[in-house]
């Protein structure tokens, strides 16, 4: 058994939750997203929860029931509050700026870096050397933000680059003499 997908998902006021036959739609004040079924996982939308059961009794029906139930959660979670991630630049001379719909980045390349945001997210920077991608959809927010990154990840030795804001980096010690 699931211990996740045993778990009913409320509905919060202001969210209106509908069954298209092959997806589950969500509205709610941050705008709309939608959920494809899965065939092995039957949903069941009661007035202000979802409750989710495998159909059989399948391995790959219990794997995908306690995954359907987790992204229906977070459809809800994204059309409520939205999904955040907060990156932060360490190193002399790297910096961050928003140039339109562009982010312009210092990264001490002999060009600058320029990401494109896609549609449905939004990149502030409240000071040069901090960028917060925001967003309704978990998974767009994290590849995003994992996009940015990797442009320079941060090295062990002197923790230059960018990471994750709650993103601990084991330093090395280096060479000795």
């Amino acid at each position: 058994m699931s211990k996740i997908g045993k778990v009913p998902i409320p509905i919060p006021a202001g969210v209106t939750v509908r069954d298209d036959g092959d997806s589950i739609v969500v509205k709610g004040p941050r705008g709309s997203q939608s959920f494809p079924l899965v065939r092995e996982v039957s949903v069941h939308l009661e007035e202000n929860q979802i409750t989710l059961a495998p159909r059989a009794n399948s391995k790959e029906s219990k794997v995908n029931w306690g995954m359907c139930r987790t992204m229906l959660n977070n459809c809800i979670l994204g059309v409520t509050e939205g999904f955040r991630r907060e990156l932060e630049i360490n190193g002399v001379g790297y910096r961050a700026a928003m140039q339109g719909d562009r982010l312009k980045i210092a990264l001490g390349f002999s060009h600058d870096v320029f990401v494109e945001v896609p549609e449905g997210i939004t990149i502030t920077t409240p000071s040069n050397t901090r960028i917060i991608v925001e967003g309704n959809d978990k998974q767009r927010v994290g590849q995003v933000a994992a996009d940015i990154r990797r442009w320079r990840p941060p090295e062990p030795y002197k923790g230059k680059g960018i990471r994750y804001r709650d993103e601990y980096i084991f330093r090395k010690q280096g060479k000795k003499k």
